[in-house]
């Protein structure tokens, strides 16, 4: 495969995570899409390191990194939905309309 592959798929990857942010309602769902762009910038990390400068191994260090922060920010994310519904009973983002604790 050549580099213009893996900028494929990871525009592919990008575009489904765009459109998932956009359009779904369920706080579960922005997550993914927000997981998928996350995944594609990782991609294309990896994909230049291997390209541009095989014996460097920094593209893949920088994904390997942005992979812990994305698990440590779907961590987070998830506890926050889980507090979300306990105090309003739904996920839905447009349904929660107040700060207030």
């Amino acid at each position: 495969m050549t580099l213009q592959h893996y900028l494929v798929i990871s525009a592919i990857l990008f575009t489904l995570g765009i459109f998932a942010v956009l359009t779904r309602r369920n706080a579960i769902s922005i997550l993914m899409g927000i997981e998928l762009i996350l995944n594609s910038c990782n991609l294309n990390f990896a994909a230049f390191s291997r390209f541009m400068t095989p014996e460097d191994i920094s593209g893949q260090i920088i994904a390997i990194f942005g992979i812990v922060l994305a698990a440590a920010e779907a961590a987070v994310f998830l506890a926050i939905i889980l507090a979300i519904y306990r105090e309003f009973g739904s996920i839905r983002p447009d349904e929660v309309d107040t700060l207030k604790g």
